[in-house]
């Protein structure tokens, strides 16, 4: 009983020095600079459409490709990490901060070479994002087929 009661006593008294944080603050950057750059997304979708009269589901493509190359050029030059460390999970919208993994892979492991430094370690850290989106990409194909075959017939 005497190492329990020493535990509990060194976590209540190890808990009083943990900074407190600012959930709600946290939350509500989030919020708005992950609605932000889904606003950008956005914007390019309708820049998209009307510059180059694309329909929406066309213009899905260069919207997407766009966004990542404005996220790795933005963590290459320092700033997205800035706003990452602002915003937190805000930044974490998908396509934005997958790219932003990757390209700060990249930039960790390029002074050991093309092959071994960046395309042997660029993957490392999306490497599991990569193999649970496939993953559970199947999984609901599958769950969907089904659900179409027993409903739709």
């Amino acid at each position: 009983m005497d190492s329990k009661f020493k535990k509990e006593n060194y976590n209540k008294t190890a808990k009083s020095y943990y900074p407190k944080v600012p959930l709600f603050r946290n939350c509500l950057k989030a919020f708005f600079v992950g609605g932000f750059i889904c606003l950008i997304g956005e914007l390019l979708t309708r820049f998209y459409m009307q510059v180059f009269d694309m329909t929406q589901q066309e213009a899905g493509t260069p919207t997407v490709t766009t966004l990542i190359l404005l996220s790795a050029l933005l963590t290459g030059i320092g700033v997205y990490d800035r706003i990452a460390q602002f915003a937190g999970a805000g930044t974490a919208v998908p396509v934005t901060g997958f790219a932003n993994s990757i390209t700060s892979a990249a930039l960790e492991f390029k002074s050991e070479g093309y092959v071994l430094g960046i395309g042997g370690n660029m993957f490392k850290l999306a490497g599991s994002v990569i193999v649970f989106g496939v993953t559970s990409a199947y999984i609901v194909g599958i769950i969907r087929y089904v659900f179409n075959q027993l409903i739709g017939g």
